[in-house]
């Protein structure tokens, strides 16, 4: 034995049993590793990494090489390392969406990105469609949550008029859900449209002139194998949110004035009950579709125990971003130089979400290396299609490398906010499956805690990735770095600023001491998933548990 070795052994016989085995459960996080992913992911060359674009394409091969290098399997189509998947694509023709309303006061008409913001229908390319409107108050339903929102209300081939969001009062998660299921519930009743409407809170959360940004966006669908374009909502035809001044014309004559309305919706518990309104519509848009392609990436890490190994484990991040913003155009009889032809436009998406994919690929890195190979299998997917309404996560949770009874659990990597050293982390998802209490130890010896969600408002729950998994009956969480040592600020800041912006780029004074730390709290949580004797349940009488999990094993709370 040399001298080395005789140190060596020696040091390792004087440290204390816990020291040794926390160097063994966590591997060394670099710092430097993980700002060369998002460097690599966020320079300008990648261009935003749109969906279906060629810098998407590059980010997908440099992914394919970090899974390849680390000797893992490919877990997309026909033994690739791609899950290539079809969307649909919708834009807006020239001939600007229109939204015209009739009524006491006589027809008055709104054009798209004013008082009103029209949606498309990719099935009907010259959208021309006319009803009686019904005010059905948040539009939702739950027995488990006393709302009955359409009872006595007769809206077949009728547009209902909603409210956005949820009452005050729901549990932000459960009620995130139930909004987004708004347009299901009003087909469900034989409703053709939706109009929605601000309320208080939900104005608060996100302005009119927020909203009227991203009016031009095109929608995006996912194509099954067989050609089918993706709707869970097909019957509602015609969408739109309106501003206060299209929705005073749609409540001209109504029984309750909106003050009155969005007063009620203020109140924890406030219902406003709906009504048929004096108004009809009108709406019209022409819109142009086509088909693009753009992959997933999925890599496998086989398990180590021969019981445990057919179950797989879930690590989840985004890889596509917004791309480049368009040049706006210069408005007539507005005086000024307009933008300057050098300005920056491309959206690199450093935080959001080249964090998430650097964390990922950090971990997987950590858990093909280690000579302790985990117990139960691990699924590591680069997704694409995220900042288009979650699509390459639901494809490939409707669609996965293995049956989806198999998949026990899901942690999703979301942007990451690595602009301050942290000390919580928020688990989007924790309170409704074991694993909530999972993480909580995973990260505890850390000095890491787990705090609850700080922004409700913001819906954040069916907003990333993991909630795809959560509707196929997988627990899931979405975890993010939390409000705790500064953290509050920086989130305040960023999402006012760099957020979807040119600006989260690598100029942002980006703490990588964090993100080697965010890689090493995800590795632990990911290897207590795996290794455990007992995989992450649903809580007995858990609403999303019995929801989309009824017949799944829980776990008493």
């Amino acid at each position: 034995m040399t001298r080395l070795a005789l140190l060596a052994a020696a040091t390792a016989l004087i440290l204390p049993a816990s020291l040794t085995a926390q160097q063994a459960a966590d591997p060394v996080f670099s710092a430097a590793a993980v700002r060369a992913h998002v460097a690599f992911l966020a320079d300008d060359l990648l261009k935003g990494r749109d969906t279906g674009s060629e810098g998407h394409e590059i980010a997908a091969r440099y992914v394919a090489s970090q899974f390849a290098q680390l000797r893992l399997k490919p877990g997309g189509d026909g033994g690739d390392w791609y899950q290539r998947i079809a969307f649909q694509k919708t834009d807006r023709a020239q001939t600007p969406a229109t939204l015209t309303v009739t009524g006491p006061r006589g027809a008055k008409s709104f054009t798209h990105a004013g008082d009103v913001l029209v949606g498309m229908n990719a099935a009907e390319p010259h959208l021309d469609v006319t009803a009686p409107l019904v005010f059905v108050g948040y539009g939702l339903e739950n027995a488990r949550f006393g709302l009955n929102d359409y009872a006595g209300l007769d809206v077949k081939g009728k547009i209902v008029v909603t409210l956005r969001g949820y009452p005050k009062g729901l549990p932000s998660e459960e009620g995130a859900h139930l909004s987004a299921s708004k347009a299901q519930m009003a087909q469900a009743h034989g409703a053709i449209g939706m109009l929605s409407l601000g309320t208080l809170q939900s104005m608060k959360a996100r302005p009119w002139a927020r909203m009227v940004q991203f009016a031009d966006e095109p929608d995006f669908t996912w194509v099954a194998p067989e050609g089918t374009p993706f709707n869970e909502a097909s019957g509602i035809r015609a969408s739109a949110s309106l501003n206060d001044p299209a929705a005073e014309a749609v409540f001209a004559g109504a029984p309750t004035t909106i003050a009155a309305i969005r007063k009620m919706a203020d109140k924890v518990g406030g219902k406003p009950k709906g009504f048929a309104l004096k108004t009809s519509v009108t709406i019209k848009a022409d819109s142009v579709s086509q088909r693009v392609t753009s992959p997933n990436v999925v890599a496998i890490l086989p398990g180590s125990d021969p019981a445990l190994k057919d179950q797989y484990v879930v690590l989840s991040a985004h890889l596509d971003h917004i791309g480049v913003s368009p040049v706006k155009p210069v408005l007539s009889g507005v005086e000024g130089p307009g933008e300057p032809a050098d300005k920056d436009r491309i959206n690199n998406g450093a935080l959001d979400n080249g964090a998430g994919i650097a964390t990922m690929l950090e971990v997987a890195r950590a858990m093909a290396q280690s000579p302790d190979k985990p117990r139960r299998s691990i699924i590591f997917l680069a997704s694409t299609g995220e900042e288009k309404g979650l699509l390459g996560a639901d494809y490939y949770a409707r669609h996965p490398s293995v049956p989806i009874s198999q998949i026990v659990g899901n942690v999703d990597l979301d942007m990451p906010l690595l602009l301050y050293p942290f000390t919580d982390l928020i688990a989007f998802g924790a309170d409704h499956s074991t694993l909530g209490p999972i993480v909580a130890k995973a990260v505890a010896p850390m000095g890491v805690k787990l705090s609850p969600d700080p922004m409700p408002q913001e819906t954040i729950f069916v907003r990333s990735d993991h909630y795809k998994f959560v509707k196929q009956g997988v627990p899931a969480v979405f975890l993010a770095t939390g409000y705790a040592n500064g953290g509050e600020k920086a989130w305040g800041d960023f999402l006012n600023g760099a957020y979807h912006h040119p600006g989260d780029d690598m100029n942002q004074k980006i703490d990588w001491d964090a993100g080697a730390r965010f890689a090493q709290a995800n590795y632990r949580i990911t290897r207590a998933m795996a290794d455990d004797d007992t995989p992450p349940l649903w809580f007995a009488r858990d609403f999303f548990g019995d929801l989309f999990a009824p017949q799944a094993q829980k776990a008493t709370k």
